[in-house]
């Protein structure tokens, strides 16, 4: 854009999107974005391509997402949508929906249906009237609760890393939010709380706290076939975004070649 503020002709300035001003003492407030664009563990995304995404399945009538805070820091995804002509669809199916054309960092885990989304006077969506996760979840029905003392140990510390009231045997760690930095911290954990601990890999195999301590016990050898084959597309996915990161540092390519 043209430079307003520059003396030489023909000045450019480029429009970066940040929104900031100028204190009284000479230093620039950065007070965040002008888009919808965020930041989240290393990655930039685009809100409004999930949006997009999600306005485009038969039984979403309105979306929104937000990057909110987690409680033990960063931040995470967060949809909320409306059903069309009061359906109410599955979030799970629409979080396969997301699957098939974003990648897997740009699912959000929670995916909230609700009614109708709050709007402000002017008749938009009112993204700061929107609720946390944890004021509209409700407690799952039929859910498992640990039955040994080593579930008992696992789920308090999923509980504590994901910030979520209650957790089932048979949850899914990632449906409920987890993501790689957030299993690392459980690795961590188990390692020192439990005595016991599995590799990172393991961990993804196991993503229910049913099939983790079995496998941590060693009654498991083996993740049955649902989780073996979704846990090895999850670690997959994370080993991509990790070799793409470290291309990105070191200016190179971000594609990476994986052995077959």
């Amino acid at each position: 854009m043209p430079d307003p503020f520059g003396a030489a002709p023909g000045g450019r300035l480029y429009r970066t999107g940040d929104l900031a001003r100028h204190r009284p003492d000479g230093a620039i407030e950065f007070l965040g974005r002008l888009d919808h664009q965020v930041k989240i563990r290393g990655l930039r995304i685009e809100l409004g391509e999930i949006e997009a995404r999600l306005l485009q399945h038969p039984g979403v009538g309105e979306a929104v997402v937000l990057a909110r805070d987690e409680a033990h820091g960063g931040k995470r995804l967060v949809a909320y949508v409306a059903g069309r002509d009061g359906a109410a669809p599955e979030p799970a199916a629409l979080r396969a929906w997301l699957a098939e054309a974003l990648p897997d960092y740009m699912v959000p885990a929670p995916l909230l249906v609700m009614e109708r989304l709050p709007l402000s006077p002017s008749g938009k969506v009112d993204r700061r009237a929107l609720p946390a996760p944890e004021q509209i979840q409700a407690p799952a029905t039929g859910t498992t609760p640990p039955r040994t003392d080593l579930e008992r140990a696992i789920a308090a510390i999923w509980r504590d890393v994901l910030s979520v009231p209650q957790v089932g045997v048979h949850d899914n760690f990632f449906d409920l939010g987890g993501h790689s930095l957030s299993l690392a911290k459980v690795h961590g954990r188990l390692r020192e709380e439990v005595g016991r601990a599995l590799p990172m890999l393991a961990l993804f195999q196991h993503p229910t706290i049913a099939s983790l301590a079995g496998a941590l016990s060693g009654e498991a050898s083996q993740p049955a076939p649902e989780e073996r084959e979704r846990g090895g597309e999850r670690a997959s996915a994370a080993q991509q975004r990790r070799g793409e990161l470290l291309a990105r540092r070191r200016g190179g390519r971000g594609d990476l070649e994986t052995k077959k």
